[in-house]
């Protein structure tokens, strides 16, 4: 019975990585049930073993990408948050290797746009990920001293965001890879942190 719910754990988590990558490249409505369980190797009728429905996978889709953000703010903000650690998010978030990996990461700059229409469920997860994201960077400009810091996490989440949906958005790699260079200096010395970074290779592993 242990190995039993070990290997249905470990297949619905299969389909939500699939379905994460998915919703991050093409949005929630590039997910294809059939398209998804061949994708993870399964068949479409073992759907209905791990999710009541479409919704229902979207919702706990949604949690998934956000565990994968949890841990990238985590790793740089953490149990003590500060300015340099605000500024090494800024440069990660904010970078080229970022940009090309669109199927992966933060889901915010892919989902942002259709968030409102998402199933409700989908949308309370999607909008308690916002907040976890954002109450990060408010502890880090606590921590520098900011009085207004809830008032202007809000304006770094949002600039963090916007910036990368644009920078995708460019045919040209390199147009996308300036705006980026753009924002994150204007962002970091529009909130007192330390100057750009000079190249990829500084960025965290």
């Amino acid at each position: 019975m242990a190995d039993k719910t070990a290997h249905k754990a470990k297949t619905r988590a299969r389909i939500l990585d699939e379905a994460a990558m998915a919703m991050r490249a093409r949005g929630s409505d590039g997910i294809g049930v059939s398209e998804l369980m061949k994708r993870a190797g399964l068949t479409h009728g073992g759907f209905y073993a791990h999710f009541a429905s479409r919704d229902d996978l979207v919702a706990h889709a949604v949690d998934r990408m956000f565990q994968d953000s949890a841990a990238m703010v985590a790793r740089f903000l953490g149990d003590a948050p500060d300015g340099p650690g605000l500024a090494a998010l800024i440069d990660f978030y904010l970078s080229e290797p970022v940009m090309r990996a669109a199927d992966r990461g933060c889901p915010l700059p892919a989902l942002s746009g259709e968030a409102a229409r998402m199933p409700a469920a989908a949308r309370a997860r999607f909008e308690a990920g916002v907040a976890g994201f954002q109450n990060a960077i408010a502890r880090a400009l606590m921590a520098m001293g900011r009085a207004d810091a809830e008032t202007l996490a809000a304006s770094v989440l949002a600039e963090l965001v916007g910036t990368m949906a644009l920078a995708r958005s460019f045919a040209d790699p390199a147009a996308g890879a300036a705006m980026l260079a753009a924002a994150r200096k204007a962002l970091k010395e529009r909130l007192g942190l330390a100057p750009p970074f000079q190249g990829a290779e500084d960025l965290p592993a």
